[in-house]
């Protein structure tokens, strides 16, 4: 029996899935700036608390912005549509003398 799909159960597509990607990193990048500058102002722990971002940040916001299935929320199934099979039998064949006899 064939499987059944449903369009409304397809997966977020590429360019929507590199889109939330694109903007979880700006936003953690944004976040290392912020840490930068503060430390380039503050003095004492904080500042050392700043940089520490700063340095590690760029790791945090690949893994984060990599993040599978977070925001994603499932669709509730949809009617399902069972395409037909095509059957052909070796007799729906007719065999053709080629020289037109």
């Amino acid at each position: 029996m064939a499987t059944a799909q449903s369009v409304t159960n397809l997966e977020q597509s590429p360019e929507d899935e590199r889109k939330s990607r694109m903007i979880r990193y700006t936003v953690a990048m944004s976040l290392r700036v912020v840490c930068i500058v503060l430390g380039v102002y503050v003095s004492g722990w904080f500042m050392w608390v700043c940089f520490a971002g700063a340095i590690f940040l760029p790791y945090f916001a690949v893994v984060i912005a990599n993040a599978t299935g977070g925001s994603q929320t499932k669709t509730a199934k949809a009617t399902e549509v069972v395409a037909p099979q095509l059957r052909i039998e070796a007799t729906d064949f007719k065999i053709v003398d080629p020289k037109g006899k």
